[in-house]
């Protein structure tokens, strides 16, 4: 199974792109705010996707799926497991970034969801009784491709933030479970593996 690429584009469409690696053409699908952030590339340009796989007995042919990010990809995987949402739905209803759609989830915002192509009120309230709680990792995902490694303290208030405003922690509470995953893993470098970690934690005690 492909979890990853990385090659040369050959061709772009508008919803997907064709990826030579190794000698291998490989036609890939792309939500929209994924072939947004690459505008800027052209054929013959480098490119590194994690990729969903998707192929079962009713769909033979294998779809790849791609994203910029290993927490985006896990997004989708959360996304289409939400009754009525298959992967194909899910690449064409992804017209806006995985943060904001994380965000709206949790803050059960059914007119932004209801935005997405193709979701409508009932399919909204699936995903939120569906999903719910399970986004505040999501809604952390940086608006734009890193280029410099954010401090400790700026992602430590993003991901206090979070635990306080949408998961209800108590300030305290939430300050001490942040300091402990900091103490636990020093190797930290952003808001995701932050608050993987804190939850990680807190479950093994």
């Amino acid at each position: 199974m492909i979890g990853y690429i990385e090659g040369k584009i050959l061709k772009k469409e508008d919803d997907r792109i064709l990826v030579l690696a190794n000698q291998v053409g490989y036609e890939v699908l792309l939500p929209a705010f994924v072939m947004d952030t690459l505008r800027s590339k052209s054929i013959g340009d480098q490119i590194s996707l994690y990729i969903y796989y998707q192929q079962t007995e009713r769909q033979p042919k294998p779809i790849l799926i791609g994203f910029n990010l290993e927490a985006e990809k896990e997004f989708f995987q959360h996304f289409i497991s939400v009754e009525d949402i298959g992967p194909l739905k899910a690449v064409k209803a992804l017209t806006i970034s995985v943060r904001v759609v994380a965000r709206a989830i949790e803050e059960r915002d059914v007119s932004t969801l209801t935005g997405l192509k193709g979701i409508g009120n009932r399919t909204a309230q699936k995903i939120i009784a569906s999903l719910e709680g399970k986004m505040g990792k999501f809604a952390l995902i940086r608006k734009d491709l890193p280029q410099k490694a954010p401090t400790i303290e700026d992602f430590t208030k993003q991901v206090l933030n979070v635990m306080i405003n949408q998961l209800g922690h108590r300030t305290p509470d939430a300050k001490q479970m942040i300091a402990r995953a900091l103490r636990r893993n020093s190797s930290i470098s952003t808001p995701e593996e932050l608050f993987e970690e804190v939850y990680r934690g807190e479950i093994s005690q």
